[in-house]
């Protein structure tokens, strides 16, 4: 463990290097290449086993360290080349450096994945205003330094959590280019905004994991899908949000033994992955962010507030429709009406319908109530959501399976469903 933890604090001075952009970019790029050549010729000794992962000593040479350095300078070379941001470029580096020895750190004293997710995220989120800071010169923290250093330790633990593994230079590079999205898109937001999207982010997260309807990568996923829609659409955003992840994490838990012995149980005790979590919520996270950049699109912001809604509503009408469902016998297939075995993917019942239909049509009755919809929109919500819960029984009972798997469908249907109410909306 000493020496994981000599290793992560490596990565961690190393991440500093980035502060030379101050100076120059290329200052930057040089120093990192330096690094990577380095590298490439410590091929054994103590510090070869001191800065070694398993895949490192696999492969005979430093490849997670050359990797992180040549990353790190060609993202500095981004700088001029495309007028990146610098203080997104730092954030970036200090949260995955200091993030990774936050989370080292803390398994040194805790074990359990929460935990050192935790260090990672509080560590990283630190360490990202900090150097926020040092690239502003100046003590006084922003609310677009805070959103940006909670995305990135959000992000950076959830990409650590999927790829830690591989030690992806790819978590750098998504980072870097997601972070100076939305910070583009959250200039101007206020203190309040971040606060209670931090807030209630944060309490998002400790009741996915006390009530076990999220994984940890889940939990991440759901947490910072809540605080984008908070910072960037607003708390009636965040509402809808957490009415589908709340009774859709509910619902696969409720007799789920029973559901077990059906064969029709989620995997992993129902806690869901990020998988499951982006199938579901990627199309509405995409409505949002060309809702915050409707000034720069020729849509009206009205008809993408709708297209979210209805991405809601096929999300919680699918998922009920098919936790609840799956409980009860005689199954059709959509598309034949044919009698299936519980658990075959495209299968329907009756009661599943109605539940759907309700999801949906709770979803409509939120979205008039916290959103900027007037009450006729109710409608158009539903609809969206029983098209998109119709494609995706449709599309199980033909692709699924064949050419995708289930997430893949959900964000089909779910985009389906969206699109719907877009277009009901611009009809009506």
């Amino acid at each position: 463990m000493h020496r994981q933890l000599a290793r992560t604090g490596t990565f961690a001075a190393l991440s500093v290097l980035s502060l030379s952009v101050v100076v120059s970019p290329w200052v930057a790029v040089g120093a990192y290449l330096a690094v990577a050549l380095a590298a490439a010729t410590v091929t054994e000794g103590q510090l070869f086993e001191v800065l070694s992962t398993h895949v490192d000593v696999e492969d005979g040479r430093l490849r997670t360290l050359i990797a992180f350095a040549a990353t790190s300078g060609a993202l500095a070379a981004l700088l001029p080349a495309i007028d990146l941001p610098p203080e997104i470029y730092v954030a970036t580096m200090f949260a995955v450096g200091f993030g990774d020895l936050g989370r080292r750190g803390v398994e040194t004293v805790s074990s359990g994945s929460v935990p050192s997710t935790a260090g990672f995220v509080f560590v990283g989120g630190a360490a990202a205003i900090l150097g926020q800071l040092a690239i502003a010169g100046s003590l006084a923290i922003t609310p677009l330094m805070m959103f940006v250093a909670g995305s990135v330790a959000f992000v950076g633990a959830l990409l650590r959590s999927v790829l830690y593994a591989r030690n992806d230079p790819l978590v750098l590079g998504f980072l870097v280019v997601l972070l100076w999205l939305l910070a583009d898109l959250a200039v101007g937001t206020t203190w309040t905004a971040v606060g209670i999207g931090l807030g209630v982010s944060f309490l998002f997260g400790s009741l996915s994991i006390a009530l076990e309807t999220a994984s940890i990568p889940g939990m991440l996923t759901g947490v910072f899908l809540s605080l984008v829609a908070v910072v960037l659409g607003g708390v009636g955003w965040f509402v809808l949000l957490i009415a589908f992840f709340g009774i859709g994490g509910l619902s696969t838990k409720y007799r789920y033994e029973r559901k077990v012995r059906r064969g029709v149980a989620e995997e992993n005790e129902g806690a869901r992955g990020t998988g499951n979590v982006l199938g579901n919520s990627l199309a509405a996270l995409v409505a949002l962010l060309l809702f915050a950049s409707h000034a720069r699109l020729p849509v009206p912001g009205e008809i993408l507030v709708v297209a979210f809604a209805g991405s809601v509503a096929t999300a919680l009408a699918d998922t009920l429709s098919s936790e609840i469902g799956g409980l009860y016998d005689r199954p059709r297939l959509l598309t034949t009406l044919e009698p299936v075995e519980p658990g075959t993917d495209g299968a329907v019942t009756w009661q599943g319908e109605v539940a759907g239909i309700a999801g949906a049509s709770l979803i409509g009755v939120l979205s008039v109530w916290f959103l900027p919809l007037p009450w006729p929109a109710v409608l158009v919500v539903i609809g969206a959501g029983l098209v998109g819960m119709t494609v995706d029984s449709a599309a199980g009972a033909i692709i699924e399976g064949r050419y995708v798997g289930n997430q893949a469908v959900n964000f089909l249907a779910t985009s389906a469903g969206g699109a719907a109410g877009a277009l009901l909306a611009l009809l009506l």
